[in-house]
């Protein structure tokens, strides 16, 4: 059995797991020691963020590389064929075409991402190129495929996977969309982590909304929304109804809150209840954060039950169930 199998099996069935290599290697200063989180620490949104957690926490091990880690994570749910919210094999829009968006960002304020790209397996990746490769942060649409063919990446074919073309058949009888909470709004796997040393990433991928209109772009590929991550502070990302997000600029907004003091837990509950007082007919709204600060120390919440985030530390990788602001 392979060490990544492996991790997610220990980790399902709440063993711990120690994975060697992957260490503190300085004494602790007293600011650190007042603090109470753990470095290496990899988190991701909901429980497809299991197995992405896995392969993100192998190649940590491997390379060394946070960065690197968060590429590798959310690239195993963009080719997981049971997952209808993420990759080519997603829910397409109201037209029948399946569009992409990601982001991906470093703590020293490198980014990079793409929106509305077709064809491209790994959008991730893609963001990554933009990235390292142009002096941009963001491409879209056919621009966006242009500069993947550019760089190499092949051009998948343009169907629907089997599961969203049958979706996407029962769906077009009525051709009416009402968001179902924790059904079709979590439509991302946000990862964010944190090296030994400190150094912090994160990344952010999706398919978007089930038929959404030809074009439309949610939260995930939007630095500041989907994702922000700062060293010298922490790290947050988002899930859930992508307008109602950017509305409050909520990745960025978690990550000031911590700047001013606040817990990650803290700075993850004032976002949600700001972004209840911005968005109207919030019964029908669900939208969570994920957050992590310098130390390590985590946050999660939610606007509705349901919300849950994979954790993976040196002890083994296990599925949280976060809070929320309105109750069962």
């Amino acid at each position: 059995m392979s060490q990544r199998r492996k991790f997610i099996r220990q980790s399902l069935l709440g063993s711990a797991l120690f994975i060697p290599g992957v260490a503190a290697s300085c004494a602790q200063t007293n600011e650190e020691k007042s603090h109470s989180g753990d470095k290496p620490l990899i988190l991701s949104t909901w429980n497809h963020g299991l197995p992405a957690n896995a392969d993100a926490w192998a190649k940590l091990q491997e390379t060394g590389s946070i960065l690197d880690a968060v590429e590798a994570g959310v690239r195993n749910t963009e080719v997981d064929m049971e997952n209808l919210s993420v990759g080519l094999q997603g829910l397409p829009d109201r037209e029948g075409i399946t569009t992409l968006d990601a982001s991906i960002m470093t703590g020293d304020g490198a980014c990079g991402s793409v929106a509305f790209v077709r064809q491209i397996k790994h959008p991730i990746s893609l963001a990554r190129a933009v990235m390292e490769k142009t002096p941009h942060v963001l491409l879209a649409g056919e621009g966006a495929r242009q500069f993947a063919i550019a760089q190499g990446f092949p051009l998948e074919e343009e169907k629907l996977s089997p599961k969203a073309q049958a979706e996407y058949d029962k769906w077009k009888v009525t051709s009416q969309y009402k968001p179902i909470i924790n059904i079709e709004n979590h439509d991302t796997i946000g990862m964010i982590g944190i090296d030994a040393q400190g150094k912090l990433a994160g990344s952010c991928t999706t398919s978007g909304l089930a038929y959404k209109m030809h074009g439309r772009v949610g939260d995930s590929p939007i630095i500041g929304a989907g994702l922000f991550v700062d060293d010298e502070v922490g790290a947050a990302t988002a899930t859930g109804l992508g307008e109602s997000i950017i509305r409050i600029c909520g990745s960025f907004l978690i990550v000031e809150l911590m700047r001013q003091g606040r817990t990650p837990q803290e700075a993850c509950e004032e976002a949600v209840r700001r972004l209840i007082s911005k968005n109207k007919d919030i019964k029908d709204i669900q939208a969570g954060f994920l957050a992590i600060n310098k130390y390590g120390e985590v946050g999660a919440y939610a606007v509705h039950p349901g919300f849950n985030f994979a954790k993976a530390t040196e002890s083994g990788n296990i599925l949280v169930d976060a809070n929320s602001h309105f109750k069962p």
